[in-house]
């Protein structure tokens, strides 16, 4: 496979999809709710799970993708692709993990942070690549 780190990482993600799916669909039978979120906590937090990941994935793949094929540094690869995804399962859990009100758990808060992180290293590594590559 010419490209591990991408397809590693859209895999991983390809299954958390899979299990916040899931998640969800579960909570939505629990209430008998097809649409909406009736305003019930467990099924807004399973829903933004898949959702805020289903944003986020994508665009982490794509960078991962044209970077690894740019041949980019392989284990700062390997680094941020793993950032990423203990990030979105840190969201994960911090999204179902219970709530004090005004603070969200430490979890979600490392698992923004770790997408945050990915989002810019890459964006800003693929950028730079851009400016001095193909000038």
């Amino acid at each position: 496979m010419t490209s591990p780190v991408t397809a590693f990482v859209a895999a991983v993600c390809a299954l958390l999809l899979l299990l916040t799916a899931v998640m969800t669909v579960r909570q939505r039978l629990r209430l008998g709710a097809a649409f909406g979120d009736h305003g019930d906590a467990r099924l807004i937090s399973a829903s933004r799970a898949h959702g805020n990941l289903a944003e986020h994935a994508p665009i982490v793949v794509i960078l991962l993708g044209l970077l690894e094929s740019a041949r980019a540094n392989h284990m700062a690869l390997m680094a941020f692709g793993a950032l990423f995804v203990i990030g979105r399962i840190a969201h994960i859990v911090g999204l179902h993990a219970p709530v004090e009100p005004g603070k969200p758990p430490v979890t979600r808060q490392i698992g923004v942070a770790a997408t945050w992180i990915t989002l810019l290293a890459l964006g800003g590594w693929t950028l730079w690549l851009l400016a001095t590559v193909n000038p």
